[in-house]
């Protein structure tokens, strides 16, 4: 917004001056590529993290590649079928042809994984967030937004106590830790002893 304002003032500024100064204008025009080549870039690393946009990208390589591997089954299958009633003969180039079957099917089987792997990644994410909506504290109003209070929200003082009793929880798994920690390099030194 303020590289807008910026373009924006320099703009007035060479219509007021009325001189075409093309080293300025050529800065205003690369301000402007940048400013628009920044919300595409932003929002292509947000969907290269997200888990279910990069699902629904794999889904078409998945099918080509299941695609790939159909065909190239149904020829060996040929092949080995013309091979087997005595038209053809073995030769190296027949192998060939199987390895490439098989890097196909690899090349399947890894997107498989990736599949997998994004909706497991997806899975966890969602129940992240119900978790995290679960066990969160609820909101506090506040007094710049009365219109959008939620009937779930906690009055301040509920909110401060709340926190104090989880900053007393977290005191005390710290405290158990250190007890352990320290129980646990005390045998060591005696053993070593």
């Amino acid at each position: 917004m303020f590289s807008l304002l910026f373009i924006s003032t320099m703009a007035s500024q060479q219509q007021q001056m009325g001189t075409n100064n093309p080293q300025m204008a050529a800065q205003a025009a690369i301000l402007q590529q940048t400013q628009a080549q920044q919300p595409q870039q932003q929002l292509s690393q947000q969907q290269d993290f997200d888990p279910v946009h990069r699902f629904k990208m794999l889904i078409p390589q998945l099918k080509e590649s299941l695609q790939n591997v159909m065909t190239i089954a149904s020829l060996n299958f040929g092949h080995n079928t013309a091979i087997d009633n005595g038209q053809r003969t073995t030769e190296k180039g027949n192998d060939a042809a199987m390895q490439r079957f098989d890097k196909s099917l690899e090349e399947f089987y890894a997107l498989c994984d990736q599949l997998e792997l994004c909706l497991r990644l997806a899975h966890e994410c969602l129940s992240q967030s119900i978790d995290s909506t679960k066990h969160s504290p609820n909101l506090v109003p506040t007094a710049t937004k009365p219109d959008t209070v939620q009937t779930e929200s906690l009055s301040y003082s509920q909110y401060l106590s709340m926190i104090k009793s989880q900053i007393s929880c977290a005191k005390d798994i710290h405290n158990a830790l250190l007890e352990c920690s320290k129980k646990i390099a005390g045998k060591g030194q005696g053993a070593s002893n």
